[in-house]
């Protein structure tokens, strides 16, 4: 099982290595657009980032959802919990 905790250490840790961005700018109010600067292509690399590590799809339904840190990470935790 993967901890809320866990996956946005997992999250901090793909900024870093996509975008370049300091793991302390990364926090769970951060807005992905605003704040952090993630473009349309970004977005993109970190839906794929998404599926490799919950081995499943996100949705673009559930991708226009997630509009910061926080809710990144819970859709990453609702996802590992699905059967």
């Amino acid at each position: 099982m993967h901890s809320k905790e866990a996956i946005l250490e997992r999250v901090r840790s793909e900024f870093g290595q996509l975008f370049e961005i300091p793991a302390d700018r990364v926090t769970e109010g951060a807005r992905l657009y605003e704040d952090l600067e993630i473009d349309s292509i970004d977005a993109i690399d970190l839906v794929e980032r998404v599926r490799r590590f919950t081995g499943k799809k996100i949705t673009a339904a559930e991708f226009r959802s997630v509009r910061t840190v926080g809710d990144l990470v819970e859709v990453m935790h609702r996802l590992v919990q699905e059967p």
